[in-house]
């Protein structure tokens, strides 16, 4: 398991639990004055997209305009691609073939 997400707000974080698959943990923790929730999980693309991280909902959505042959934010697309790089770095991910 690793640090997915953090949260301020439990009802958030206990949402955002309730939302992925896998061995998951919430912990709270104090920070400074303020109780912040750390959802613990395993990194897959499934659970990031059902926590919508990295834009992946809009990266669906992008790559259903190109299938489609309709027109679609190559620049935007590529900022994700960017993104989700430096991401499958950090949780050893390998980015499927048919995002890029």
């Amino acid at each position: 398991m690793k640090l997915l997400n953090t949260y301020e707000d439990k009802h958030e974080a206990e949402k955002a639990e309730g939302l992925i698959v896998g061995e998951k943990r919430l912990a709270s923790e104090r920070d400074g004055t303020e109780l912040i929730y750390n959802l613990f999980g395993e990194p897959n693309w499934n659970n990031f997209y059902k926590l919508e991280m990295f834009n992946l909902p809009l990266l669906k959505k992008l790559i259903e305009q190109r299938e489609a042959n309709v027109d679609f934010d190559q620049v935007k697309h590529k900022e994700i691609i960017t993104m989700l790089k430096y991401a499958a770095n950090s949780f050893d991910l390998s980015i499927p073939k048919h995002w890029q």
